[in-house]
């Protein structure tokens, strides 16, 4: 196999800089990295990638500190007698893993086995995880911790397109629409460098809506700016469709060409009047009918979700009220419009598409499809009447450790600082009979583990990620790891061999890449048609990018791709030459007789949708309460997110001196009328009490949030753990966690 992807080293001191991505959000922001003394690199602006332009925030800029030996682990640690972790070698670590796991399955089953992976692993990871759990453990509880980021989003997008992909269009579409609305997203400080296209689509004449029941650095930029009291989105989103409604401004002639379920929908928003959704939400019936106003005035317009409205026990249905208002105005599957979910973690899509999550197998197959079991199974070699059913998903996980789920392999998650209920969670994880930990430094749960294993970073591996947009990147290798550290391929590769498989776990991320090829072939999330070649030479390329299923990954001229995904649009909505998907500039045009690449898929559902009719349906969605709304015991909400300069649950950037002097510790945001009737003044620890928990941090007092309103960044473990508080509430589709809003008491801390 010609290797154009794994063997990138550069010598340190090399004047070549390698080009590669950023391991932070899911914008995978373009980087060169050039070796340095130490073992770790220097990140230079990497201009061709049309992402970012070159733009680096803070995480970004410093990542190398990571790579340091001073803040990662360099040895594997076991267990030891009397109770501490010490360092030990591979043979000895793995020999204990594999032993532990295997008394497990034969002592309770295959499903005491549990395995819990990550969103930031690579593609090649994520799979050779899936298939690891279903191949050598035989087990069927597998999730990952990016059930917690946008499933509710992903349910809603399927159940309504029939397809999921975070964005069904480039980012370089959201300057040339008319409008966007953004709902529960704050890119100023999750993916700064995204901040320029909402900045160009104000420039260009376009109106920003920002929905956020907090005045964020992104609310600023709006021109208008709704504050929704938290989990109630749903409802803002039904009154929105019902002034759509009564103002006439619905597409009829879309609705009836390109849609189904409108009359259910219809009726569901009708019934929630603006001055009844005034009252649930706290937004004036004169901004409501200026957001309308401003979303239907132009030709083109898009809704944006992110983790506000999705963290919600009702997630699913807040997203598709979102998607109705869409399908309503005719802005889907059309040029510079639709739905859109802003994916947080840095392979958050890929992660999900390639068989980590608890139902789903490689190419975004169902596990429970015939076809598709039979599809993957006949690549990975076994019979489909061997490979587990769906198992948990990743709270119910979680919460069965130490009871049905006896013994757990993690691998690139934090759940100690990042899962709801975090006490609890933690505690689950204390009572397992073993925890076996794979992670660049000794994070919260790391500290837990019967044996933690020391596994390569971003820029001493070669792999692929799938950004915000479905566009499939690879990641090259810069520098060689430290001695003592090796790659979670080669993790598992060793794991299966002692568990008795010794073939199908290659240690090679290109040699797994063209084998995750072969199972993604004719599934939702198609990547037959890429390789490493491609991705080098084209900056990425979109998926679905089919492959023929009699020759390599190209189509002869004239031969269309699967319809929903590609072609020209519908009569009507004729796209502007500069709308088109550009050639890729660095890909020799073919000779006149070669058969030629599919070119991946910047934009779906441009002539219909993935749906069995190509009808886009609507959901006949109504408002009901949060999980847990506030009462005299617990009389004020809390909603959570993140800070500018740190990531997800702080395990990383914790470890950067720069970072943590921006972003130093847990707060509590109030408004200063909530802050006179405590007593309390900046600066003054509180304490923030849930039914499930206590934490205490120093207050931030703010008019940019609800009077009604507490906030806390979730990055901190300790006293100032954030998810200690949340609410594990589930909901019914997605298994997503109740995040953004519960029932809390302050009280100043004397």
């Amino acid at each position: 196999m010609q290797n154009t992807g794994t063997d990138t080293t550069a010598a340190a001191g090399s004047a070549t800089p390698v080009p590669t991505h950023c391991p932070y959000c899911a914008l995978q922001c373009g980087m060169n990295l050039t070796p340095v003394r130490g073992g770790t690199v220097e990140v230079s602006e990497r201009t061709d990638f049309p992402v970012n332009r070159g733009a680096l925030c803070g995480k970004g800029r410093t990542a190398p500190a990571v790579l340091a030996p001073g803040a990662r682990l360099t040895s594997p640690l076991v267990r030891s007698g009397d109770g501490a972790l010490v360092p030990a070698g591979w043979d000895e670590a793995l020999d204990r893993i594999a032993a532990n796991l295997e008394r497990t399955r034969a002592r309770y089953g295959a499903d005491a086995l549990g395995v819990f992976g990550g969103g930031g692993l690579t593609n090649e990871k994520a799979y050779a995880l899936g298939k690891f759990a279903r191949v050598v453990l035989g087990t069927s509880q597998i999730d990952y911790n990016g059930r917690f980021c946008m499933s509710s989003a992903a349910a809603a997008g399927t159940r309504a397109f029939g397809l999921d992909r975070g964005l069904p269009f480039p980012l370089e579409d959201i300057p040339r629409t008319g409008c966007v609305i953004l709902v529960g997203s704050n890119p100023a400080e999750t993916m700064p460098p995204s901040l320029r296209y909402f900045t160009e689509l104000r420039e260009n004449g376009g109106t920003l809506i920002v929905v956020d029941p907090r005045r964020t650095k992104t609310a600023e930029q709006a021109d208008l700016h709704l504050a929704p009291r938290p989990g109630t989105d749903l409802a803002l989103a039904l009154g929105m469709l019902h002034l759509v409604v009564a103002e006439d401004r619905v597409d009829e002639a879309y609705v009836e060409q390109r849609t189904s379920g409108w009359e259910e929908a219809r009726a569901a928003a009708m019934s929630h009047w603006p001055e009844y959704v005034e009252r649930i939400t706290g937004v004036p019936v004169p901004e409501l009918r200026e957001a309308v106003r401003l979303f239907c005035a132009p030709e083109a317009a898009m809704v944006l979700t992110a983790r506000g409205p999705e963290q919600q026990a009702k997630g699913t249905d807040t997203v598709g009220a979102w998607i109705n208002l869409c399908l309503a105005t005719g802005r889907a599957g059309r040029p510079r419009s639709g739905y859109g979910c802003l994916t947080g973690q840095g392979n958050g899509q890929g992660g999900r598409e390639h068989g980590q999550k608890a139902d789903q197998l490689p190419g975004y197959r169902k596990l429970t499809d015939p076809a598709a079991r039979r599809h993957v199974a006949e690549v990975w070699g076994v019979d489909p009447d061997t490979l587990p059913g769906p198992g948990r998903s990743a709270y119910e996980l979680l919460d069965a450790l130490g009871r049905d789920v006896r013994s757990l392999l993690v691998m690139g998650s934090n759940p100690v600082v990042s899962a709801p209920r975090a006490a609890h969670v933690e505690g689950r994880l204390r009572s397992l009979d073993f925890l076996a930990v794979c992670d660049v430094v000794l994070s919260e749960t790391a500290q837990l583990a019967d044996v933690v294993l020391p596994v390569t970073q971003w820029a001493e591996e070669t792999g692929t990620t799938t950004s915000i947009e479905g566009r499939v990147l690879l990641r090259r290798r810069a520098i060689t790891p430290p001695e003592g550290v090796r790659g979670d391929l080669e993790v598992l590769h060793a794991l299966a061999g002692r568990l008795g498989v010794e073939k199908g776990f290659p240690v090679d991320p290109e040699e797994v890449f063209e084998e995750l090829r072969r199972a993604s072939a004719g599934g939702p999330a198609d990547y037959s048609g890429i390789d490493y070649r491609r991705l080098a030479e084209e900056n990425g390329v979109f998926w679905p990018c089919p492959a023929p299923a009699d020759g390599p990954a190209v189509l002869r001229p004239g031969t269309p791709a699967p319809a929903h995904v590609t072609g020209p649009p519908r009569p009507g909505t004729a796209t502007p030459a500069d709308d088109a998907a550009p050639p890729h500039p660095t890909s020799p045009a073919p000779a006149h007789d070669a058969p030629v690449p599919h070119p991946g898929t910047p934009r779906l559902f441009l002539d219909r949708f993935a749906t069995d009719d190509g009808r886009a349906r609507f959901a006949p969605v109504t408002h009901r309460p949060s999980a847990e709304e506030p009462d005299d015991e617990y009389p004020v909400l809390l909603t959570t997110g993140r800070v500018v300069a740190q990531y997800q649950s702080g395990a990383q950037t914790r470890r950067v001196a720069e970072l943590n002097a921006a972003a130093p510790g847990p707060f509590v945001e109030l408004h200063p009328r909530l802050a006179a009737r405590l007593g309390a003044a900046e600066g003054d620890p509180l304490a923030v009490v849930s039914r499930r928990g206590r934490a205490v941090a120093p207050a931030r007092i703010t008019t940019g949030i609800r009077p009604d309103t507490v906030f806390m960044p979730f990055h901190w473990p300790g006293e100032g753990r954030a998810n200690t508080l949340t609410n594990p509430a589930l909901d019914p589709t997605s298994r997503m966690p109740e995040f953004k809003v519960c029932a809390v008491r302050v009280e100043p801390v004397r």
